[in-house]
């Protein structure tokens, strides 16, 4: 029996070097045949509490030397981490976007090597084994060989402005929201100012508010707190604040009432930090300002999220598929399915929209004149998203070159084809039943 399992031990152990042998002359054939682009390169794959690094060191068309660690996230492992790789001779340093956790990696890293920060979705690793060690030697292995898109990620001063736009967004977000919570506690009462006055959070509506949550007015004597062209609708205020509004409704709108004012304080507050962060931008900003629908918020939301260096986007398409705003492409055999838009920068995608329907409003405009044609075909949703792609795509050369916007003008479209417009017309007015004869303009009647 005894021979037997000697005999059993030593097959496995010729099965394992021989796996260890075929899998070393793979490695050997890919270093032969891919090209090595970072001959000493480190993948991380990092996590909340931990990062393990693969360092991958060799010179081309042999097999690399491989070190693989674990360090903790804390700031002064994460300098271990660096003086460790600095030590080795390390160029560049690959990671995933996973969340907010690369961030401190990024901080610490930053200025001592090449960083890659690369989109999870985008290096994916074969089906198999998944371990914290074969996600760091996948990275490593792509990075050895040129196989990362990196990511775009800002300088120090527009990663701070960017998190100050971000955080203001999430605080108008908030106070819209406390907003509808008055308006639905008001409806509860059964006070129906907000069927009389556009806006209940304006200067009148804000005093009759006030007075509401008091308690120690009449309804004529808080519709006498209506200013302007509201007066004009005293009649009508009288009855909408004539409620049942009890001592809970008070209590509770008295709490919304004062965190709405906080809400507004805070924006104060954020507003003058971002009149500083935005002064090196002056000239950029007043160049955005120019194109239809863009406020100044939209301006600083895209300085904030692309910078105002267009170099780092090859193409406009480029930075439009970043953005979130092109459709994707979904053809099989010769079938196209479904096209929505890609996701993207979810912060420059909604300030672009917002941009967009502002500008179609603007009259003789080339984008209300392409919105409306574009609704005709394929709806609101789509005309508004187009729009919005249009405007990034000016914002890209106007930033680009450094020059003013150009409006084209509603008769653009109608100048790119006249030959297919004027046939249009003519056929449009055939089905009314009418015959069609034309001639230029300027030339000699035609005598019938």
């Amino acid at each position: 029996m005894v021979p037997l399992v000697v005999g059993l031990h030593e097959e496995k152990d010729a099965q394992q070097r021989h796996l260890l042998t075929s899998s070393a002359v793979t490695a050997l054939n890919k270093e032969m045949t891919m090209e090595v682009i970072v001959p000493r390169g480190c993948g991380l794959d990092v996590h909340q509490a931990t990062v393990v690094a693969c360092l991958l060191v060799g010179e081309p068309g042999k097999l690399p030397r491989k070190q693989v660690k674990t360090f903790s996230t804390m700031t002064s492992n994460l300098i271990e981490l660096r003086d460790w790789l600095k030590s080795e001779g390390c160029t560049t340093v690959a990671m995933e976007a996973t969340g907010v956790y690369w961030k401190p990696v990024y901080n610490i890293l930053e200025g001592h090597f090449e960083l890659v920060v690369a989109n999870a979705r985008h290096i994916k690793a074969v089906p198999g084994r998944k371990t914290d060690v074969k996600d760091a030697e996948w990275i490593a292995d792509l990075l050895r060989h040129g196989l990362l898109q990196p990511s775009y990620i800002p300088p120090p001063e527009l990663r701070e402005l960017r998190s100050l736009m971000r955080y203001r967004v999430k605080l108008v977000n908030a106070r819209s929201g406390e907003r509808n919570r008055i308006s639905k506690l008001l409806e509860s009462a059964n006070i129906k100012l907000s069927s009389v006055a556009s806006d209940i959070f304006g200067v009148s509506g804000r005093l009759m508010l006030d007075a509401l949550k008091r308690g120690a007015a009449t309804p004529e004597e808080m519709a006498e707190m209506a200013k302007k062209r509201l007066r004009s609708k005293l009649p009508l205020l009288k009855l909408a604040l004539d409620g049942r509004l009890k001592e809970h409704h008070r209590q509770l709108l008295s709490l919304q009432l004062d965190r709405l004012d906080r809400f507004d304080a805070d924006l104060r507050q954020l507003d003058a930090k971002l009149e500083v962060k935005l002064k090196p931008y002056a000239s950029q900003m007043e160049l955005l300002n120019e194109i239809p629908g863009i406020s100044w918020v939209v301006s600083a939301t895209v300085i904030a999220e692309i910078g105002v260096k267009m170099s780092q986007w090859p193409t406009v398409s480029r930075l439009t598929s970043w953005a979130g705003l092109c459709p994707g492409q979904n053809e099989s055999a010769g079938k196209r399915g479904n096209s929505s838009i890609r996701p993207g920068n979810p912060y420059l995608r909604s300030a672009l929209v917002e941009a967009a329907l502002a500008a179609v409003q603007v009259k003789d405009s080339y984008f209300r004149e392409k919105y409306y044609r574009l609704k005709a075909r394929r709806g609101h949703k789509r005309a508004v998203v187009a729009i919005a792609h249009k405007i990034l795509i000016a914002i890209y050369y106007v930033l680009g070159s450094n020059t003013r916007y150009q409006e084209l003008g509603a008769e653009y479209l109608d100048r790119l084809e006249p030959e297919r417009l004027k046939l249009n017309l003519v056929r449009r007015l055939e089905r009314l039943g009418y015959r069609v004869n034309l001639e230029p303009k300027g030339a000699e009647p035609t005598v019938r």
